[in-house]
């Protein structure tokens, strides 16, 4: 017991009376915040513990306010103390999509989401959240030079290398930019959804912005933890976009179009995730995410592979690739 959880549990008691209640540790993220399980007579809840100095749990209590309106299934905010990070909100359930979509057929689950997606998107307006806009959309493009490569790999870019990457970003960018503009929960992926109904519950949503339509879906498929074959990826992928189209959201009435912002919306994503694997082992102490590494250098294999103007990333893949080889081999 830290002195935080000590603090949440005072403050848990004095809201909830005193009644009877044990609480357990229900998750963690790649963030500062923890979550908690609190078992009271004839209900859970969730208390989320935000340190103020490190995370904002304002965005948290608005977003879920946004995902409720457009008629979604996100917690309830029950009790929110800013001043001390602490949140309490309704439970969600205990079964995600992650281990769902490994004992179940998928096909239900992704229709859902889909759906749950569109309604999402349909709700949007400008002037509410966060833009997703170039500047921000490069900062997370830059984790990769400096944390991934410099950082995990341990080498450093020769000027040309540099020059080739940043060639790459600005296609890249260019492509993201050019999109349709919806909100955008930013992390849409089976870890965050949860098996409940309706279906799916929502969570982790506290980074939502206003940004390119195809993000959530291309994060959908393309999942941290969870890879899918080509054929599934391009079915639920169709899927979504009729009903998008069916429901007037703008996206491109070609769906060979529309794939490929998927593509380069997710060949962003996955150069982000790179960089904060590596960020999140080497400057706080969570190495596990690492491991999942090579299946997001996969994700980007793959995307570089069908387009001439990445091209250049695959050749610097192969460099860094060979560098590491070399290292070894002289080690």
């Amino acid at each position: 017991m830290d002195d935080r959880f000590r603090a949440l549990d005072g403050w848990l008691r004095a809201r909830l009376a005193d009644a009877p209640l044990r609480i357990e540790r229900a998750s963690t993220d790649a963030s500062f915040r923890r979550y908690f399980r609190v078992f009271l007579h004839d209900r859970t809840l969730i208390a989320m513990d935000a340190p103020p100095a490190r995370e904002d749990s304002r965005p948290f209590v608005k977003v879920a306010g946004l995902l409720r309106e457009a008629g979604l299934n996100a917690p309830v905010i029950l009790e929110a103390d800013f001043e001390q990070g602490f949140l309490l909100v309704t439970d969600l359930g205990m079964r995600s999509y992650l281990q769902a979509l490994q004992e179940d057929d998928p096909r239900p689950l992704f229709a859902d989401a889909a759906t749950a997606l569109v309604h999402w998107q349909s709700s949007s307006r400008p002037g509410v959240l966060p833009e997703y806009d170039e500047a921000l959309l490069r900062r997370e493009l830059a984790l990769f030079p400096d944390w991934y490569v410099a950082r995990h790999l341990g080498i450093e870019l020769s000027n040309a290398q540099l020059e080739s990457l940043e060639g790459v970003f600005r296609a890249v960018l260019a492509r993201n930019l050019s999109e349709a503009r919806v909100f955008v929960h930013r992390d849409f992926m089976p870890r965050n959804l949860m098996v409940a109904h309706p279906n799916p519950g929502i969570l982790d949503f506290q980074d939502a912005v206003h940004g390119p339509i195809s993000y959530d879906i291309a994060c959908l498929y393309r999942d941290a933890f969870l890879s899918w074959d080509e054929e599934t990826v391009l079915d639920g992928t169709i899927r979504y976009w009729e009903k998008a189209r069916a429901a007037k959201l703008p996206v491109p009435a070609d769906f060979g179009e529309f794939w490929r912002d998927v593509e380069w919306m997710g060949l962003q994503r996955h150069l982000k995730v790179l960089g904060i694997f590596a960020r999140l082992a080497h400057r706080d102490g969570k190495a596990g995410y690492v491991e999942d590494t090579p299946r997001f250098v996969g994700y980007v294999r793959h995307a570089v592979s069908r387009y001439d103007e990445l091209a250049p990333l695959g050749r610097l893949l192969d460099e860094l690739e060979g560098r590491r080889a070399q290292a070894g081999c002289m080690s």
